[in-house]
């Protein structure tokens, strides 16, 4: 038996769309016997450790996604076996004005999706950190 995956929008909860997609699905199920993969919080660091584009959200969401990319890769999954997502921002205001790089990489599987605005992270220039889980046979 393969791994399923199924999103699940219930009845009577609002969807919010972008790019005309659902930006996030409010239940995600796993059935089958599969292989969970957990990716720790990753930040906008290139491959010496520095913070990518202090004070500019867009280039650190495109190296965290690069980042993240790099750890499915490794892991054996794709964007599409993303199941959960907790993403950690210092600007909530800053990173909704780039939704379009986060539906680039989530839109194809629509994962449940936690963010939070805090006061800072493990680097002070660090605006984004995002933690993911996805599923695969």
């Amino acid at each position: 038996m393969a791994v399923k995956i199924e999103r699940i929008h219930p009845a009577g909860m609002n969807i919010r769309m972008q790019q005309g997609k659902p930006a996030y699905s409010h239940v995600v199920t796993v059935t089958g016997p599969g292989r969970m993969i957990y990716i720790a919080g990753q930040l906008a660091r290139d491959a010496d450790g520095n913070i990518v584009g202090p004070g500019d959200m867009r280039a650190q969401l495109e190296q965290t996604f690069k980042n993240l990319d790099a750890c499915l890769k490794a892991a054996g999954a794709t964007w599409a076996d993303v199941v959960k997502t907790n993403t950690f921002v210092t600007d909530y205001q800053a990173f909704s004005r780039c939704s379009d790089v986060r539906m680039r990489y989530l839109g194809v599987g629509s994962p449940t999706s936690t963010t939070i605005q805090i006061s800072g992270l493990a680097q002070t220039e660090a605006m984004v950190e995002i933690e993911m889980i996805a599923a695969v046979d």
